[in-house]
């Protein structure tokens, strides 16, 4: 997964809700990884994190 990176806490939690979609994060390449914790890093809110999550892959 993401080297040396610590990854945003709410990211974790809400990928830990969801266990399909962790399994196709977990599929992606690092650098597609990256992009998307660097997405996560911006999200300040407990819900928008849920719906970022919940639509990584639409």
């Amino acid at each position: 997964m993401i080297d040396n990176h610590e990854l945003p806490i709410g990211f974790t939690m809400e990928l830990a809700q969801h266990s399909d979609i962790l399994n196709r994060f977990a599929a992606l390449s690092e650098a597609q990884q990256a992009s998307i914790v660097d997405g996560a890093r911006e999200i300040s809110s407990r819900n928008e994190m849920r719906d970022y999550v919940e639509n990584m892959f639409r």
